[in-house]
């Protein structure tokens, strides 16, 4: 049964005394040695990311996303120097994401039998871990809520003071909220963006669009929403020629140093803008999650089916089922407005 009472205990002190408690198994022979102390050095990791003087029962399913991640992200230093390219690094490798991921699960299912949390937050956690490819957040769709959060976050890089320490040719905040705007809104694949090239966006009739090029050699012309085509235009005339220098480079999306994108740069760039937002507000998305919630929401505010399949880039209408996610409340809100219902004298 669990304590009747809370122990407040910070991060540090609770992976204190859960250590020791896994360290005394060992005298038993149910773990050894060095199960242990990979289990020790894993809780040292969550206490450096979470921090030392947070209360453990503090922690909710936002922060742990945010460490499984961060963790994920964080450089192994088994890897060669030099090995990563450009605006990447050697992370974690999938197994080590895992084993990690399970030892803080561990940790938590303790701390709620200890009294140490009232809710263990790895179950409503929305990283999973994968057999092939490690840690990843769910990729479902953000709320509305969560979603105008990102979006008011990336638009607001417009207006950000410059970062301390960054020469003019390293601020990339324009170029970050073009990024997370075009996910949120136009909801490419990742492939598609970081393929775009400068010339892909045109204007017809005063309507900015941008023609993609999709799977299969498909392409479709999408028109953006007026916000957006503005701050792509902001990008191109202030932010992409102090990152493309001399190079001659077309791509759309460049790195400071003037080269294009990778796929793996895309989901950083997320995460810092998402740090911008209200923390009641943020939860951690991949690319393909904003995908998804460009399909939920379009779709449920009853824009025409056929429209977004040719947003999305899809053949056959059958394929939106994968994209429509669940909303909280959807269906008492469409029961409140029955069509039948509407009218009534």
């Amino acid at each position: 049964m669990r304590p009747a009472e809370l122990d407040r205990v910070t991060v540090a002190e609770a992976a204190d005394r859960y250590v020791e408690l896994v360290r005394a198994r060992t005298l038993t022979g149910a773990l050894s040695p060095a199960t242990a102390e990979v289990y020790a050095r894993d809780v040292a990791t969550l206490v450096e990311l979470a921090g030392e003087r947070v209360v453990l029962d503090d922690l909710t399913g936002a922060d742990v996303d945010a460490i499984l991640l961060a963790f994920a992200r964080k450089p192994d230093g088994r890897s060669s120097p030099g090995s990563a390219r450009e605006g990447e690094w050697a992370g974690q490798s999938p197994s080590s994401q895992a084993r990690f991921r399970r030892s803080i699960s561990a940790l938590f299912k303790h701390a709620a039998l200890a009294g140490w949390v009232q809710i263990n937050p790895m179950t409503v956690s929305t990283v999973t871990s994968r057999q092939r490819g490690g840690l990843r957040a769910e990729r479902r769709a953000l709320t509305r809520e969560q979603a105008q959060g990102l979006v008011g976050a990336a638009r607001g890089l417009q207006e950000a003071p410059a970062e301390p320490g960054k020469r003019r040719d390293q601020r990339t905040g324009l170029r970050d909220a073009v990024i997370v705007l075009l996910l949120a809104t136009v909801g490419p694949r990742v492939s598609e963006l970081v393929r775009a090239n400068v010339e892909d966006f045109f204007t017809n009739d005063g309507v900015r669009y941008w023609r993609i090029f999709g799977k299969g050699g498909r392409t479709r012309d999408v028109p953006l929403p007026d916000d957006v085509a503005q701050v792509l235009q902001a990008y191109l005339v202030r932010g992409r020629p102090e990152m493309a220098g001399a190079g001659g480079e077309k791509a759309l999306l460049l790195s400071w140093r003037g080269r294009r994108l990778a796929r793996g740069d895309v989901q950083a760039v997320i995460d810092r803008v998402q740090r911008r937002v209200d923390p009641d507000q943020r939860r951690s998305v991949t690319p393909h999650g904003l995908r998804h919630t460009t399909a939920t929401h379009l779709l449920a505010d009853a824009v025409d089916m056929d429209a977004v399949r040719r947003v999305l880039g899809h053949s056959d209408l059958s394929t939106l089922g994968r994209y429509r996610d669940e909303l909280p409340g959807e269906l008492e809100v469409a029961m409140r407005s029955h069509p039948l219902l509407r009218g009534r004298p």
